[in-house]
Protein backbone atom coordinates (compact mmCIF):
# COMPACT_ATOMS: atom_id res chain seq x y z
CA UNK A 1 0.00 0.00 0.00
CA UNK A 2 1.34 3.44 -0.75
CA UNK A 3 -0.33 5.44 2.15
CA UNK A 4 -2.72 5.53 5.29
CA UNK A 5 -3.48 2.58 8.30
CA UNK A 6 -2.07 -0.15 5.25
CA UNK A 7 1.07 1.57 4.52
CA UNK A 8 4.05 -0.70 3.43
CA UNK A 9 1.69 -3.49 3.26
CA UNK A 10 3.29 -6.08 0.01
CA UNK A 11 -0.39 -7.44 -1.11
CA UNK A 12 -0.50 -11.11 -3.29
CA UNK A 13 -1.40 -11.38 -6.98
CA UNK A 14 -3.82 -13.57 -8.84
CA UNK A 15 -1.83 -16.77 -9.78
CA UNK A 16 -1.87 -16.61 -14.15
CA UNK A 17 -1.68 -14.34 -16.27
CA UNK A 18 -6.02 -13.43 -16.73
CA UNK A 19 -4.89 -9.93 -14.53
CA UNK A 20 -2.92 -7.34 -15.13
CA UNK A 21 -2.18 -5.17 -11.81
CA UNK A 22 -1.94 -1.29 -11.78
CA UNK A 23 1.46 -0.19 -11.73
CA UNK A 24 2.36 1.43 -8.59
CA UNK A 25 3.12 4.57 -9.85
CA UNK A 26 -0.03 4.69 -11.73
CA UNK A 27 -1.49 4.16 -8.69
CA UNK A 28 0.51 6.69 -6.42
CA UNK A 29 -0.43 9.29 -9.41
CA UNK A 30 -4.65 8.17 -9.21
CA UNK A 31 -4.60 8.13 -5.58
CA UNK A 32 -2.38 11.67 -5.27
CA UNK A 33 -5.13 13.04 -8.10
CA UNK A 34 -7.82 12.19 -5.81
CA UNK A 35 -6.22 13.29 -2.49
CA UNK A 36 -5.12 16.97 -3.67
CA UNK A 37 -7.45 17.88 -6.83
CA UNK A 38 -9.61 20.56 -6.09
CA UNK A 39 -12.42 18.84 -7.91
CA UNK A 40 -12.28 15.77 -5.04
CA UNK A 41 -12.98 17.50 -1.74
CA UNK A 42 -12.32 14.95 0.60
CA UNK A 43 -12.88 11.50 -1.21
CA UNK A 44 -12.41 9.43 1.89
CA UNK A 45 -14.76 11.23 3.99
CA UNK A 46 -18.01 8.36 4.35
CA UNK A 47 -17.14 7.10 1.20
CA UNK A 48 -18.49 4.02 -0.51
CA UNK A 49 -16.53 2.44 -3.26
CA UNK A 50 -16.41 0.28 -6.18
CA UNK A 51 -13.39 -1.77 -7.67
CA UNK A 52 -14.96 -3.25 -10.67
CA UNK A 53 -12.21 -5.47 -12.57
CA UNK A 54 -11.06 -5.61 -9.23
CA UNK A 55 -8.10 -8.40 -9.73
CA UNK A 56 -5.79 -8.39 -6.75
CA UNK A 57 -8.36 -5.36 -5.23
CA UNK A 58 -5.36 -3.12 -4.50
CA UNK A 59 -7.13 0.21 -5.58
CA UNK A 60 -10.07 -0.87 -3.43
CA UNK A 61 -7.51 -1.42 -0.18
CA UNK A 62 -5.87 1.50 -1.15
CA UNK A 63 -8.80 3.50 -0.59
CA UNK A 64 -9.97 1.63 2.53
CA UNK A 65 -6.24 2.41 3.86
CA UNK A 66 -7.13 6.08 3.27
CA UNK A 67 -10.40 5.76 5.28
CA UNK A 68 -13.01 4.84 3.19
CA UNK A 69 -15.77 3.48 4.54
CA UNK A 70 -16.83 0.35 2.27
CA UNK A 71 -15.08 -1.15 -0.47
CA UNK A 72 -17.02 -3.61 -2.99
CA UNK A 73 -14.95 -5.76 -4.82
CA UNK A 74 -16.39 -7.04 -8.66
CA UNK A 75 -14.45 -9.43 -9.85
CA UNK A 76 -15.51 -12.85 -11.55
CA UNK A 77 -12.10 -14.75 -12.24
CA UNK A 78 -11.65 -16.93 -9.06
CA UNK A 79 -7.68 -17.00 -8.63
CA UNK A 80 -8.22 -12.60 -8.25
CA UNK A 81 -11.36 -13.14 -5.85
CA UNK A 82 -8.86 -15.66 -3.58
CA UNK A 83 -5.85 -12.79 -3.75
CA UNK A 84 -8.71 -10.30 -2.94
CA UNK A 85 -10.06 -12.53 0.01
CA UNK A 86 -6.45 -13.22 1.28
CA UNK A 87 -5.32 -9.32 0.78
CA UNK A 88 -8.34 -8.34 2.87
CA UNK A 89 -7.66 -11.34 5.47
CA UNK A 90 -4.33 -10.26 6.16
CA UNK A 91 -5.18 -6.10 5.59
CA UNK A 92 -8.23 -6.67 8.65
CA UNK A 93 -10.43 -5.40 6.56
CA UNK A 94 -12.95 -8.21 6.36
CA UNK A 95 -15.67 -5.68 8.08
CA UNK A 96 -15.43 -3.15 5.76
CA UNK A 97 -15.46 -5.20 2.44
CA UNK A 98 -17.90 -7.54 0.32
CA UNK A 99 -16.46 -9.62 -2.70
CA UNK A 100 -18.91 -10.20 -5.34
CA UNK A 101 -17.96 -13.09 -8.03
CA UNK A 102 -19.61 -10.52 -10.62
CA UNK A 103 -18.95 -9.63 -13.71
CA UNK A 104 -18.73 -5.51 -14.32
CA UNK A 105 -20.95 -5.91 -17.68
CA UNK A 106 -24.01 -7.72 -15.67
CA UNK A 107 -23.82 -6.40 -12.41
CA UNK A 108 -26.29 -7.04 -9.26
CA UNK A 109 -28.18 -4.25 -8.03
CA UNK A 110 -25.50 -2.18 -5.91
CA UNK A 111 -26.79 -2.41 -2.33
CA UNK A 112 -26.04 1.07 -2.14
CA UNK A 113 -24.62 3.68 -4.68
CA UNK A 114 -20.41 4.50 -4.69
CA UNK A 115 -19.47 7.89 -4.38
CA UNK A 116 -15.90 6.37 -6.06
CA UNK A 117 -15.58 3.85 -8.38
CA UNK A 118 -12.41 2.04 -9.90
CA UNK A 119 -12.60 1.00 -13.23
CA UNK A 120 -9.57 -1.51 -14.62
CA UNK A 121 -10.96 -3.90 -17.29
CA UNK A 122 -8.19 -5.67 -19.36
CA UNK A 123 -6.80 -3.52 -22.37
CA UNK A 124 -8.57 -2.80 -25.33
CA UNK A 125 -11.39 -5.32 -24.77
CA UNK A 126 -14.21 -2.55 -25.09
CA UNK A 127 -15.38 -3.06 -21.74
CA UNK A 128 -15.50 -0.28 -20.12
CA UNK A 129 -18.39 1.42 -21.97
CA UNK A 130 -20.39 -1.81 -21.65
CA UNK A 131 -19.49 -1.96 -17.54
CA UNK A 132 -20.20 2.18 -17.43
CA UNK A 133 -23.50 1.73 -18.67
CA UNK A 134 -24.69 -1.18 -16.58
CA UNK A 135 -23.50 -0.42 -13.91
CA UNK A 136 -24.95 3.05 -13.82
CA UNK A 137 -28.24 0.89 -15.02
CA UNK A 138 -27.76 -0.95 -11.65
CA UNK A 139 -27.66 2.03 -9.34
CA UNK A 140 -23.71 1.28 -8.34
CA UNK A 141 -23.00 5.23 -8.96
CA UNK A 142 -24.38 8.02 -6.19
CA UNK A 143 -25.44 11.93 -8.22
CA UNK A 144 -21.81 13.41 -9.02
CA UNK A 145 -19.98 9.95 -8.29
CA UNK A 146 -16.13 10.20 -9.24
CA UNK A 147 -14.97 7.50 -11.63
CA UNK A 148 -11.41 6.72 -12.13
CA UNK A 149 -10.90 4.64 -15.57
CA UNK A 150 -7.72 2.99 -16.19
CA UNK A 151 -7.30 2.24 -19.84
CA UNK A 152 -4.25 1.58 -22.91
CA UNK A 153 -3.12 5.25 -23.92
CA UNK A 154 -4.26 4.46 -27.45
CA UNK A 155 -7.51 3.21 -26.54
CA UNK A 156 -10.32 5.02 -27.71
CA UNK A 157 -12.12 7.19 -24.58
CA UNK A 158 -15.61 8.53 -25.85
CA UNK A 159 -18.02 8.77 -22.63
CA UNK A 160 -20.78 10.87 -21.52
CA UNK A 161 -19.43 12.02 -18.40
CA UNK A 162 -17.31 15.42 -17.49
CA UNK A 163 -13.82 14.68 -17.61
CA UNK A 164 -11.84 15.65 -14.84
CA UNK A 165 -8.62 14.63 -15.24
CA UNK A 166 -6.38 12.52 -18.45
CA UNK A 167 -3.02 11.31 -17.22
CA UNK A 168 -0.49 8.84 -19.03
CA UNK A 169 1.98 7.13 -16.82
CA UNK A 170 3.59 4.62 -18.88
CA UNK A 171 1.41 1.68 -20.27
CA UNK A 172 -1.77 3.35 -18.10
CA UNK A 173 -3.81 5.96 -19.23
CA UNK A 174 -5.58 7.15 -15.97
CA UNK A 175 -9.24 8.63 -17.10
CA UNK A 176 -10.91 10.61 -13.65
CA UNK A 177 -14.54 11.48 -14.59
CA UNK A 178 -17.86 12.46 -13.08
CA UNK A 179 -20.55 10.72 -13.42
CA UNK A 180 -23.77 12.02 -15.01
Amino acid sequence: MIAGRLRGRKLIAPTGDTTRPTADRARQALFDMLSHAPWAGDPWQDCRVLDAFAGSGALGIEALSRGAAHVTFLETARPAQAAIRANIAACGEAARATILPADATRPPRAPAPCSLAFLDPPYRAGLLPRALAALAAQGWFAPDAILCLELAPDEPAEFPHTILADRTHGAARLLVLRAA
